[in-house]
């Protein structure tokens, strides 16, 4: 349990910086648009795909954070719905992992 936490930890240092960065990259993105329309909507599509990369990063993050809590709580290889161990190899796969393979697929989730 001790290297998947380890595992984890260094992805939520990971994902801390990546979010840090796409929020510095918006903060510096304040100017004014460009005067030419085809740039405009070169740098409007570039803030959506910034605004998208932001956002998968914070939900990995707290699925991240969550499956730290659950290893902290000694309940991190067990299953959050059905309450069965998670496969060893779905935690090497997916570290973050809180569900077994049958329920995150009730669950409609990797």
């Amino acid at each position: 349990m001790q290297e998947r936490q380890d595992v984890l930890e260094a992805l939520r240092d990971e994902l801390v910086e990546r979010v840090d960065q796409y929020k510095l990259h918006k903060l510096r993105q304040d100017e004014p648009l460009d005067r030419d329309l085809e740039e405009q909507a070169i740098e409007l599509e570039n803030e959506d795909v910034i605004d998208a990369l932001e956002s998968e990063a914070e939900e990995e993050l707290q699925q991240v954070l969550h499956a730290l809590e659950r290893i902290e709580e000694g309940e991190g290889d067990v299953c959050e719905r059905c309450g069965e161990l998670i496969d060893p190899a779905r935690l090497e796969a997916l570290p973050y992992a809180t569900f077994c393979f049958d329920c995150a697929e009730l669950e409609g989730m990797p």
